[in-house]
């Protein structure tokens, strides 16, 4: 009895090894590379630690990027798909895996905690779009390809939120669709946007809306960075790109 009970709690410690095994090497899994920064980015590690980023620095599963002030920083994931992160900007890569040979396996899960960015997806969203998934606090953004950004803007002392327009962002989500066509969905509706058309939503309950001028949302990088930029105007003066496809906003 005594030696059966020795053995259970062996067993019991074997099990919680590996499972911790497991969870680091998951964490660990590169998912991309900075191919482009302009100030401070920090990566916090799954394992409670901190390193600073440069230039082709690997990124993993796991880590929460945070851009400091001034620092806009482009992330190229290893399906060739592109993010662009915004000074302030907190997103947590929460699992990123692509295997040409192994379409079943593809995952892309993020967080935009705060802050904003551009996405421009690559080849797993072309094959797997239903895989993608863009947390907010407001929404959830399944990417399928197109050009987009998402600015998340938190509510200060729990105030009454402004109608979106003016040259300031109000709290909420914002996006702008720079090619193809979203649709942006929580529990309070669902609402469809095309090309060159600006998006809102104030909370996770109210239902989103189409504004009909860009109510300030600037995505201005560095001119080194490879992708177009997005600035305030109407939506026809969006630059889009040519290779990309399609994409949706849950």
């Amino acid at each position: 009895m005594r030696f059966a009970k020795k053995r259970t709690v062996i067993n019991v410690l074997l099990f919680s090894a590996m499972v911790a095994v497991t969870v680091l090497t998951w964490a660990g899994q590169v998912a991309g590379t900075v191919v482009h920064v302009s100030g401070p980015l920090m990566a916090k590690k799954a394992d409670g630690s901190v390193k600073i980023l440069a230039r082709k620095s690997e990124v993993e599963q796991g880590d929460t990027l945070v851009a400091e002030k001034n620092t806009y920083a482009q992330i190229r994931f290893i399906d060739n798909s592109e993010i662009t992160l915004r000074p302030d900007t907190t997103f947590k890569i929460e699992s990123f895996a692509y295997d040409e040979a192994k379409p079943d396996a593809d995952s892309a899960s993020f967080d935009l905690v705060k802050g904003g960015l551009r996405s421009v997806t690559g080849l797993l969203g072309k094959r797997n779009k239903q895989k993608f998934s863009l947390k907010t606090p407001t929404a959830t953004i399944g990417i399928r390809g197109t050009t987009f950004i998402a600015q998340y803007v938190p509510a200060a002392g729990g105030g009454a939120v402004k109608a979106p327009v003016g040259p300031s962002l109000p709290p909420g989500l914002h996006v702008s669709v720079t090619d193809g066509q979203i649709v942006m969905t929580n529990p309070g509706g669902s609402l469809n946007f095309n090309a060159g058309q600006f998006g809102y939503v104030r909370n996770n309950i109210t239902p989103p809306i189409i504004v009909p001028v860009n109510p300030g949302l600037n995505f201005t990088p560095p001119p080194t960075f490879s992708s177009t930029s997005v600035g305030t105007g109407n939506p026809g003066s969006i630059p889009t790109r040519t290779d990309a496809v399609d994409c949706e906003v849950r």
